[in-house]
């Protein structure tokens, strides 16, 4: 087998692996509704008003991905740019490069996503709107089957409590770009520079996660746990899938002047599916 059939069939593996772990939440939104426990009608934890999203779906996706993708982007291209980043393949640098930092990233969002919808769908826990949304007739004491009249579909995402879907992936993709600063982005200047940015972006993800309380979209305790969900999956992402922190080569006292500045300017990566 010649070395770019393996390759191709290196990156065929990654693109499945990536749809595989996005699988099980495509299953669950598509093909199946939230458990539906009971609710105690006089339960004031789940009777706050609804209000419309201070953060909606698409404000989120557009700020996270939209962030992931420049700040990624714009990194690889300049860190291939100057040298500071090389690859074995003999296919375009720049498009290697960033192969290998999206696809990374797209499978630590897929499996966070599929955590998160996996215990939504499992566990079902109401809202704190969900007296509000589903409008219940004749609701007394604890309550098995419940009357609904409100809009069906608002009812069952008002079951989708636990845990917070926007605190996940808020966290998970402003950790991971912070950890992936804090790797590519080297140098005198950054001492201040790299941290002020880290805060920012780990700021948005918990004001995302505030938001959701505030609004009576989730307890306080469906945040806190999509946060710390989020976080764990950024860094077992970083950690183990990706080579931010890949330990360099120490350059030999007989190398090249040039090649010694390079191995200490950048981290070395490998070729997709070499990795």
């Amino acid at each position: 087998m010649t070395e770019h059939k393996k390759k191709l069939i290196f990156i065929v593996v990654d693109v499945l692996c990536v749809f595989a772990a996005a699988l099980p939440s495509a299953i669950l939104t598509l093909k199946f509704t939230p458990f539906k426990r009971g609710i105690y009608c006089n339960d004031e934890s789940i009777n706050y008003p609804y209000k419309k999203d201070t953060i909606s779906h698409g404000t989120m996706a557009a700020v996270t991905i939209g962030c992931s993708m420049v700040i990624i982007t714009t990194g690889e291209a300049y860190l291939v740019h100057t040298k500071r980043l090389r690859s074995n393949s003999t296919f375009n640098q720049y498009l290697s490069a960033l192969y290998k930092v999206v696809g990374t990233f797209l499978f630590g969002a897929a499996v966070s996503t599929s955590l998160t919808d996996l215990a939504k769908f499992i566990i079902g826990r109401p809202r704190p709107n969900f007296l509000a949304v589903c409008a219940p007739q004749n609701c007394s004491g604890y309550v098995l089957h419940i009357n609904c009249t409100g809009n069906a579909r608002n009812v069952t995402q008002s079951r989708l409590s636990f845990y917070s879907g926007h605190s996940s992936f808020g966290m998970y993709c402003m950790l991971f770009l912070s950890l992936y600063v804090h790797a590519r982005m080297q140098g005198k200047w950054t001492r201040l520079v790299r941290p002020t940015i880290q805060f920012f972006l780990v700021a948005f993800a918990l004001y995302v996660g505030y938001t959701r309380v505030s609004d009576y979209k989730h307890h306080w305790s469906d945040v806190v746990v999509g946060l710390l969900q989020g976080a764990l999956i950024a860094v077992l992402t970083v950690r183990y899938v990706s080579d931010f922190f890949k330990p360099r080569p120490q350059p030999s006292t007989q190398a090249d002047p040039a090649e010694v500045d390079q191995l200490e300017c950048g981290n070395h990566y490998s070729s997709p599916g070499q990795a």
